[in-house]
């Protein structure tokens, strides 16, 4: 089969992989992506541009092409200039700060090791503050659909680099909504994964507690492949966690969606947004989904505390030795933003932590029944005006439905849904919760391919995808209760008001012993393994939406917490059980054989 010319070729990694299984040469393919570059004559994009003869002799050591053992064979990619690469200046948009790696960055090295090529470093809003995408002193590279617009930020380099087809995809970071708003002001798809999933050492943090590497690509496939081949455990990293990133997978039917509603939606007078925004949602309920409107104001109300108290703080930070020293080689709105933790007192911080506790319980809640969150991915546009103007407002408007989400740990992946009414490009993000990065890229892909707009500037329409397996949706939780939880007492309340439903009696595995705590009302059960001596303990299991699970959790009080409970038939259960160092003062009740028989001898 003739190959298509390379200037009129996507660079979305099916269409190149398919090429390359054709007999496509990956030096081509650079050759084409470095002239490219040249040809988009904005300096502004990249920082740091790599040369060619390298990237050549690494595609001259490729191994032979195999997809399967490297995902990310012969694929070109852009890094954001706050991610380092080994012998390649990491300036975090800020020169006095620039330093040369000797490693790469741990989510780097695993890109390249599945046969990625990095191009270039990406331009960024100075030290990743800013969702606009000018806070540079290395210029401000140009909206790749609209110059009037915004690039968005603050991984600005990234996206317009992906979105004017120069590379196959690029990294960004993501505290605010970095790696979400400027995919949704370039056309293209933004993946923000679960805080954890990738690992953030040979990062430059702005929020540490918060800061996630991400994704842009052309397609949810081509986000989703670098995503699951840069995610990996890092026990040299605090914040990683093994999160799962399975192969992508169709999301289920029939999912509970939530959206703003009408009372609550923000577009600040942009009523095509909203028009945009209806259309989404209602693609979304055509594919067999529900969509229940929801009071977005808690969700407001934590994005509001990103830029005040904790957060702010954490900001300086990351780079109070430079700003003591030399504040004036900080970008002027960088230096406002961050300066402002010096009005801030501890005192200040733990009230923001204290607050966000706060407002987890109430999101949680208003989340109840639902797998999904739709919302617009920015509120209204921005243009470079705008910012003249006014370099404050804009940048937090662009934040409305972005800053809320990290605080809240959820995951998130903007997808574009088609032209406006006024061609301007309409993108909506989906959120799930932590860990469920894979039903919200199903649910994106599916909503992409049924939109199907032009991937980014390129004109190109969207590859032919393969079919995928459909997503098995667990829905809920079998849970063990021990004591007041179960049927009929004092706390079942609490199961029944979450949506719990009884699933069956049970007895434990003969080698646990059963406590009644100290204090109360009501009489608490501690439930604990014990090798030597236990018993087997009466128990109910019940099933509890999860929805539903982070809200019960929050109520459970110590010494009292999840783990696996073995029963009598071999199978282990999350159920209640207690730590041993909350047994002070208990009295042990084991050979009563249950809470039901503890309370029917009159002793509860």
């Amino acid at each position: 089969m003739t190959l298509p010319p390379l200037s009129a070729m996507s660079l979305n990694i099916t269409s190149l992989h398919a090429a390359y299984a054709r007999g496509l040469s990956p030096a081509d393919v650079l050759r084409e992506a470095f002239a490219r570059i040249a040809a988009a004559d904005d300096p502004a994009i990249f920082i740091h541009l790599r040369s060619a003869d390298a990237a050549l002799a690494e595609a001259a050591a490729l191994p032979p092409f195999d997809p399967a053992a490297f995902p990310l064979w012969g694929v070109p990619f852009a890094i954001k200039d706050n991610i380092d690469v080994a012998g390649a200046p990491t300036t975090a948009a800020c020169p006095a700060f620039a330093y040369t790696p000797a490693e790469d960055a741990f989510v780097v090295a695993r890109l390249r090791a599945a046969g990625a090529i990095w191009l270039g470093k990406t331009n960024l809003d100075q030290f990743a503050t800013g969702l606009v995408g000018v806070r540079s002193p290395y210029g401000v590279p140009r909206n790749a659909l609209d110059p009037q617009i915004v690039p968005g930020g603050s991984s600005s380099g990234s996206a317009v680099a992906v979105a004017r087809g120069l590379v196959s995809f690029a990294l960004g970071t993501d505290t605010a909504g970095s790696g979400r708003v400027p995919a949704a002001l370039n056309n293209i798809v933004g993946l923000k994964p679960s805080l954890g999933a990738l690992s953030g050492s040979g990062m430059v943090p702005a929020c540490r507690t918060l800061d996630t590497i991400s994704v842009f690509g052309l397609t949810v496939d081509d986000a989703w492949t670098a995503t699951r081949t840069a995610c990996a455990f890092d026990p040299a990293d605090p914040w990683s966690k093994p999160i799962p990133m399975p192969a992508l997978s169709a999301a289920p039917q029939g999912l509970s969606i939530g959206i703003p509603d009408a009372a609550s939606l923000k577009v600040f007078g942009d009523r095509v947004q909203a028009e945009a925004f209806a259309a989404a949602t209602d693609a979304l309920r055509d594919m067999g989904h529900r969509i229940c409107e929801i009071d977005f104001t808690p969700f407001y109300d934590v994005a509001s505390l990103l830029y005040e108290g904790a957060w702010v703080a954490e900001r300086m930070a990351a780079v109070e030795p430079l700003f003591r020293a030399d504040p004036g080689v900080f970008h002027p709105v960088t230096a406002q933003i961050i300066g402002a933790a010096d009005r801030l007192s501890a005192t200040d911080a733990f009230r923001g932590i204290y607050r966000l506790a706060a407002l987890k319980r109430v999101t949680a809640s208003a989340m109840a029944g639902l797998e999904l969150l739709a919302v617009p991915t920015i509120p209204a546009f921005c243009t470079l005006a705008d910012l003249a103007a006014d370099p404050i407002g804009p940048n937090s408007r662009l934040g409305t439905y972005t800053n809320f989400v990290n605080l809240l740990n959820l995951c998130g992946i903007a997808v574009p849904t088609g032209p406006r009414r006024d061609g301007r490009p309409g993108s909506v993000t989906l959120l799930a919760r932590d860990g469920q990065d894979v039903l919200a890229a199903g649910l994106a892909r599916a909503l992409h391919r049924q939109r199907a707009p032009d991937m980014g500037a390129t004109g190109q329409p969207l590859p032919p995808a393969a079919q995928l397996a459909p997503q098995a949706l667990v829905t809920e939780l079998p849970l063990v209760l021990v004591g007041a939880h179960m049927a009929g007492l004092p706390l079942n309340p609490q199961v029944t008001a979450l949506g719990g439903r009884f699933l069956a009696q049970a007895r434990t595995a003969p080698h646990y012993r059963l406590y009644r705590l100290e204090g109360g009302p009501p009489a608490r059960p501690g439930l604990i393994r014990s090798e030597a001596g236990g018993g087997a303990i009466d128990v109910e299991v019940w099933a509890l939406p999860l929805a539903s699970v982070g809200a019960f959790l929050a109520a459970i009080p110590s010494p009292l917490g999840l783990g696996r409970v073995e029963l009598a038939d071999g199978s282990k259960v999350t159920g209640f059980l207690a730590e041993p160092a909350g047994l002070a003062g208990a009295e042990e009740i084991t050979a009563l054989g249950g809470w039901r028989a503890f309370l029917a001898a009159g002793a509860g």
